[in-house]
C-alpha cells in the first residue's frame, strides 16, 4: 500500500487527486495539507470535499514537518504555487518523503533549489508542468517535428481559465524549450512573448509564445509549424482536470522505485 499526503488539499486539483487516490486499491491518503493558518484546520477533508467523512483532518502547512514525521507518507503530491512549493519540497525531502510535483511557474533558481533538496536527501521525485499522458506524448511529437521541420517558423498558443496566475503556462514553456533545444537555439535569446505595435518582420530564429486567458478553459496548447505554402499544427486539449490527475496516479506509482536524488519527468514515468 502506498501512503500519500496531498498539499493544496481543498483546491480544485487537490480535491480531485484525493478523490482519485481513494478509489485506488494500492493507495491510501494519510495526510491533507492546506495553506499556513488555514481556517479549515481540523476539518475532515472528505467533508470539505463533499464526499463525507474519511477521518483525515486538514492541517496547515506550518505543521508540515511534524505531519510528515508522524504520518510517514511514501509520497507527497504538491499542486500549489511555486513560492510555497519550494519550501514543501525541501521539508518533504528532509523528511525522506518522495515527491510528485505538478506545480507550475518555478523560476530557474527555484528549480535549482528543488534539485538540491532532492539530491541532498536522496529521495525520488517527479516534477512536471503537465501530468497529462497526452501532453507528454505531445511534447515528444513536437520535439521530433522540430528536428525535421528545421526551416519552418514555430509559434505556440496556449489557452487557460481566467484564474490561472502564471503566463505563459509551464506546458508552453516546456514545449518551447524542447523545440529550441532541437533547433540548437536558446529561448532566452530568441523567445518572443506576444507581439504589439511595429515590431518588424518576424526573424527566422524566433519562437513565439502567446497566452490566452478566459472562462473555464482547462488547458489548450497548439504548436504551429508554418512553412511556405503549408503549415502543420499539433494540438492538445484537456477536457477535464481528470487528465492531469490520471497522470499523477501513474507518477505516484513510479516514484516509489525511481532513481533517488534525481528529478524524473513524466516522460520517464511513461517510458517515452
Amino acid at each position: 500500500m502506498i501512503d500519500v499526503a496531498v498539499t493544496g488539499a481543498s483546491g480544485r486539483m487537490g480535491a480531485m487527486i484525493i478523490n482519485t487516490i481513494l478509489k485506488q486499491d494500492d493507495m491510501q491518503l494519510v495526510a491533507a495539507i492546506e495553506a499556513p493558518q488555514t481556517p479549515l484546520e481540523g476539518k475532515d477533508v472528505g467533508e470539505v470535499m463533499g464526499i463525507g467523512p474519511i477521518n483525515i483532518p486538514i492541517v496547515g502547512a506550518e505543521k508540515l514537518r511534524e505531519t510528515l514525521d508522524s504520518k510517514k507518507p511514501d509520497v507527497l503530491v504538491d499542486f500549489t504555487i511555486a513560492s510555497a512549493a519550494v519550501g514543501t519540497v525541501k521539508t518533504s525531502a528532509e523528511s525522506g518523503v518522495n515527491l510528485v510535483v505538478g506545480t507550475t511557474g518555478f523560476t530557474d533558481q527555484q528549480m535549482v533549489e528543488n534539485q538540491k533538496s532532492i539530491s541532498d536527501n536522496g529521495v525520488g521525485a517527479v516534477i512536471s508542468p503537465n501530468m497529462a499522458v497526452g501532453v507528454n506524448v505531445f511534447f515528444k511529437v513536437v520535439e521530433e517535428l522540430a528536428g525535421i521541420l528545421t526551416d519552418y517558423d514555430v509559434e505556440i498558443i496556449e489557452a487557460h481559465h481566467k484564474h490561472k496566475k502564471d503566463a505563459p503556462s509551464g506546458t508552453a514553456v516546456k514545449a518551447a524549450d524542447l523545440i529550441a533545444s532541437a533547433l540548437n537555439r536558446k529561448m532566452d535569446e530568441i523567445g518572443v512573448y506576444g507581439r504589439e505595435g511595429m515590431v518588424g518582420e518576424r526573424t527566422p530564429e524566433e519562437i513565439g509564445i502567446h497566452a490566452v486567458r478566459g472562462g473555464d478553459i482547462v488547458g489548450d496548447h497548439t504548436v504551429l509549424f508554418a512553412g511556405d505554402g503549408e503549415r502543420l499544427e499539433v494540438v492538445h486539449r484537456a477536457n477535464s482536470r481528470q487528465a492531469f490527475v490520471n497522470g499523477v496516479i501513474k507518477a505516484v506509482r513510479y516514484v516509489i522505485n525511481a532513481e533517488k536524488g534525481k528529478i524524473s519527468s513524466m516522460g520517464d514515468v511513461l517510458g517515452l
